[in-house]
């Protein structure tokens, strides 16, 4: 098979197509012959040499894929509904980049009635992460406010799309102009720019000096103290990335006083059962959704498979506003 490569560390640049051998699926796995792959954040600090895949999983880098299911465990596949031949997008913890790539069945989803491969293979990696920590882990709840740091990023937009879907009140920060109109154009009710804005003062001031209920953070570092100043009493702060640095500086008072949460997760190193459970409470409750059209993937562009090096540089200039695809 054609996969794409990770060289060596470093750029985008050292992303090359290469020859090779077919993945074999195993018990309780299936062959997905991909017509898309999704590209994350994950994949570029991988890239960089930053993120190892975990222990057993391929090096190829790809979290998500869209595609035909083309062999697998023929009884664990009844079990689960599927069948030779069904359209699926999989979460996979590596292998994402290829022409071909074995997902645990636990891990996969029918591709929505009305969504096309491309559109599919943009939803795993987002739709996991974000219903595992706005709701699993945070317990959001219909008529409270959530605050998303980065909220034009393919999991900002997700967290838009949810928490206004299942009736939360949705702050976002963005990073110009162009992307507060977008995520406004998406159902946000507030974007900050936070280049301009202080963003805990303008959550205070949204909100009636209540403040947000939950916050879904991907930068940490300087950003903690702030965030913990603008949460509501009770409110839960999930941590999800930490692009801004690993250091914060904490008020202990304050999160004793006020009853705050503090907590963060990461999703890849998860075993099949845990992510299967977020795969079946995506089933029940997200993907009726998308069939009923009240949600749609946002894909930003699609390249070629070859052209992995151009998306990952579009990914890192942070000009795209929801997902990026590779298709094959």
């Amino acid at each position: 098979m054609q996969a794409i490569e990770i060289s060596q560390p470093g750029g985008p640049q050292v992303l090359r197509l290469a020859q090779r051998p077919d993945p074999v699926p195993g018990e309780a796995e299936v062959l997905i012959e991909v017509s898309a792959s999704g590209i994350n954040r994950p994949d570029v600090l991988q890239r960089k040499g930053a993120y190892p895949p975990p222990a057993g999983a391929s090096d190829l880098p790809g979290l998500e894929v869209a595609g035909r299911i083309v062999a697998g465990d023929a009884a664990a596949m009844a079990a689960h509904g599927f069948a030779i031949g069904d359209s699926v997008c999989a979460l996979v913890s590596g292998g994402g980049y290829a022409q071909l790539c074995v997902a645990p069945l636990a891990q996969c989803l029918p591709v929505p009635r009305g969504l096309t491969e491309v559109e599919a293979a943009s939803l795993p990696e987002t739709y996991f992460t974000v219903w595992s920590n706005l709701f699993d882990r945070a317990r959001l709840q219909g008529g409270e406010t959530l605050l998303v740091q980065g909220g034009s990023s393919g999991i900002g937009v997700t967290a838009i799309l949810l928490g206004k879907a299942f009736g939360a009140k949705v702050i976002v920060t963005v990073g110009d102009a162009a992307k507060a109109k977008q995520c406004l154009a998406l159902g946000a009710d507030l974007a900050i720019d936070y280049k301009q804005q202080d963003f805990s003062q303008e959550v205070m001031q949204f909100t009636g000096k209540r403040g947000a209920d939950v916050i879904l953070d991907m930068v940490a570092g300087d950003y903690i103290e702030r965030e913990l100043a603008c949460l509501a009493d009770d409110g839960r702060l999930v941590i999800i990335a930490v692009q801004g640095g690993v250091r914060a500086q904490i008020d202990a008072s304050a999160v004793l006083r006020r009853r705050l949460t503090i907590t963060g997760s990461t999703l890849r190193p998860r075993p099949v059962a845990f992510k299967g459970a977020i795969a079946a409470s995506l089933r029940a409750k997200v993907w009726p959704l998308f069939e009923s059209g009240r949600l749609r993937p946002q894909v930003f562009r699609t390249y070629p498979a070859a052209a992995a090096a151009d998306a990952h540089a579009l990914m890192e200039s942070s000009q795209h506003v929801g997902k990026i695809v590779l298709t094959w």
